[in-house]
């Protein structure tokens, strides 16, 4: 038995020492980039695989309209990227190549498609997903994912933490004997300061005036406990924004309580109890493949559509026909986090026009229905009606 607790202490030992390397990496860290200081934004163009090049180029395309005014002064700049396909990163193996991922590191933004990860009987190496490698590479320790149903009064972001929680250290847990396993959760001041920030940052610049803490700090005390009491430092900095907070159990009945759910409008949370919650709250609006995603970090940040690349359309030569809502959706994040607030709420009420009240053109998929490139043009058609 004494080996058996020697042991584990070693293993806890240098999960310990990895995380104090992680936070002392934290600690240097600079401020959040200020947009507006800059004397040129560049947005980053990535297409990835299958259905992505042609759905990415549309929201691109709106994107241009948008930001016309900008481009010709030069306060915006789009860098078009194209090497992350599963064909270049298959042959380098790796999830990003060295030379992406340096025009990546030129950017400040990046609009990104859907990227394929490999899996047991695909004919491509066992690559890590570039979606991950990108989080990691980048810091980009914030997910957020809007949830908007205005005929329900639904319009709520999600601020998931990315980096920490019971994920952190998913894959590093160990069984001490047959009968005993353990996992660990792992929250950092810093971990937890940034993504308060973030999403109290996020309410202030977008008017927003309720920002909601979701952990189950009343049993899970010592990390759920530090993330709700530092969040609650952070909400003083911000003293025109309402602060509740909520346990993870209830907060999953109150989305579904037509009363209560309307007073949600930014939501902070830890890895887990996010994964949980923006699922759930994705139904609200037609499932998970109906919006738009972010990764943020200081220095970077990555807006992605969060359905996958969809070969076989492409096989079957009907990219052109691919639903480009959630990267649509996505470039509409975009321009609310580089401070191009009315023209992201100009796109949201467009797309709300034309996928839900008005509904001109309908995506099928196939010929039957309209082009991705026709439903970019009556989302910019309809922008210049509003």
């Amino acid at each position: 038995m004494n080996n058996m607790i020697q042991e584990a202490k070693e293993k806890f030992g240098k999960l310990v020492e990895e995380q104090l390397k992680r936070v002392e990496m934290m600690k240097s860290q600079g401020d959040f980039i200020n947009y507006k200081e800059l004397d040129q934004i560049i947005i980053g163009i990535v297409g990835g695989d299958g259905i992505g090049p042609a759905i990415t180029a549309q929201a691109q395309r709106i994107l241009e309209f948008l930001l016309k005014d900008e481009v010709e002064k030069g306060k915006v700049r789009f860098k078009v990227i194209d090497g992350l396909t599963i064909e270049n990163r298959a042959k380098v193996n790796k999830a990003i190549p060295d030379d992406v991922l340096e025009e990546l590191k030129e950017c400040h933004v990046i609009l990104k498609g859907p990227t394929t990860t490999p899996r047991a009987g695909d004919p491509w190496p066992n690559i890590e997903s570039a979606n991950v490698a990108m989080r990691k590479e980048l810091d980009l320790f914030a997910n957020v994912r809007p949830v908007r149903v205005p005929e329900q009064g639904i319009d709520w972001t999600f601020f998931r933490e990315n980096t920490e929680g019971a994920y952190v250290l998913g894959s590093k847990g160990f069984h001490i004997n047959e009968d005993i396993a353990f996992d660990f959760k792992v929250m950092t001041t810093q971990g937890i300061e940034r993504i308060a920030r973030a999403a109290f940052d996020y309410a202030r610049a977008n008017g927003k005036k309720r920002v909601t803490i979701v952990t189950k700090a009343n049993v899970v005390k010592t990390t759920d406990g530090k993330f709700l009491n530092i969040c609650k430092e952070v909400a003083k900095d911000y003293p025109e924004i309402e602060v509740d907070d909520w346990y993870i159990d209830i907060m999953t009945a109150k989305l579904v309580d037509e009363k209560r759910r309307t007073q949600f409008q930014v939501i902070v949370l830890p890895n887990l109890y996010g994964d949980i919650l923006t699922d759930e709250a994705a139904e609200f609006q037609g499932g998970v493949g109906t919006a738009g995603s972010a990764n943020i970090g200081k220095r970077y940040a990555m807006f992605e559509a969060i359905h996958g690349s969809a070969p076989r359309m492409v096989e079957e030569g009907r990219a052109k026909y691919a639903d480009p809502s959630s990267i649509i959706r996505a470039a509409s994040m975009l321009l609310s986090h580089i401070g191009y607030v009315e023209e992201s709420q100009k796109l949201d009420k467009a797309m709300d026009i034309c996928t839900r009240t008005e509904k001109k053109l309908v995506i099928t998929g196939r010929d039957t229905g309209a082009t991705n490139e026709e439903f970019a043009d009556y989302v910019m058609e309809t922008i210049k009606s509003l």
